[in-house]
C-alpha cells in the first residue's frame, strides 16, 4: 500500500487512466439502511463511494489527503452531472445541505471533523483509530456509519495491505465505537481479511 502523499498521487494518476471503480459492494448491499441526508466519505480516494452517493441526490463531503485524487473525483463528477466544488477546510467549508459534491484536501491525522453535521459516514479501506471518537461527535443523532477495512487475517493472503498498524484486529471493530448502536457486523476471510461495520447514533448520545 502507498504510504506518502506522493505514492498515492502516483497511484490515482494510474486510476485515472482506467474506467471508474464500481462502488464498495457493502455500500450497494446495504444502502436501504443508509440515510439520504448529508454525509461525510473519508478517504474518498477517487471517489467511487461518493458518486454513487451524490447520484442519488445527497450532499456528500468527500476528503482525501491527494490532490490528485480530487482533481479526478471532480472531473468524474461533472462527467456524470453531479455539481462538484472545492472547501478549503472543515472550519471553512459550507454546511453540508447543498446536493452534489464538496471536495476537502486534508491530512486526517490533523484534521478536526465538524460536530453533529452528518447523517451519514462512510470510511472504506482506511483506518485511522485516532479518528473514531471525531467520526461518532460528527454524527447527527440517528446518523449511521458504515465503516469497513482490512483486518490482520489478510496478512494470510498475498496481497493488500501489510503493516499491522493498519489492520484491525479480530473483533476490534464491533466493540471500537460503544455509543453507537451496532445494526450489521461481519468478519470474513474470503480471499480478504475484511471487517465490516454499519451502527447508529441514537438521540440520547451527544
Amino acid at each position: 500500500m502507498p504510504s506518502s502523499q506522493a505514492d498515492w498521487d502516483a497511484k490515482h494518476r494510474l486510476a485515472a487512466e482506467t474506467p471508474p471503480s464500481e462502488p464498495a459492494s457493502i455500500v450497494r448491499e446495504l444502502l436501504p439502511l443508509l440515510p439520504s441526508g448529508p454525509a461525510l466519505d473519508i478517504a474518498c480516494g477517487t471517489g467511487r463511494n461518493a458518486l454513487f452517493l451524490a447520484a442519488r441526490g445527497q450532499p456528500v463531503t468527500a476528503v482525501d489527503f491527494s490532490s490528485v485524487a480530487l482533481d479526478i473525483l471532480e472531473v468524474r463528477a461533472r462527467g456524470m452531472r453531479v455539481s462538484a466544488r472545492r472547501g478549503k477546510d472543515f472550519r471553512e467549508s459550507e454546511r453540508p445541505s447543498r446536493r452534489g459534491l464538496e471536495l476537502i484536501q486534508a491530512d486526517l491525522e490533523r484534521a478536526h471533523l465538524p460536530a453533529h453535521a452528518y447523517d451519514l459516514i462512510v470510511c472504506v479501506q482506511f483506518l485511522q483509530r485516532s479518528l473514531f471518537p471525531q467520526i461518532t461527535s460528527a454524527l447527527r443523532p440517528n446518523g449511521v456509519l458504515l465503516l469497513e477495512t482490512y483486518t490482520r487475517a489478510q496478512l494470510e493472503f498475498p496481497e493488500g495491505p501489510r503493516n499491522p498498524a493498519f489492520l484491525l484486529e479480530v473483533g476490534e471493530l464491533r466493540d471500537a465505537f460503544p455509543t453507537l448502536c451496532v445494526l450489521f457486523y461481519r468478519e470474513l476471510r474470503a480471499g480478504q481479511g475484511i471487517a465490516s461495520l454499519v451502527a447508529r447514533k441514537l438521540d440520547n448520545h451527544g
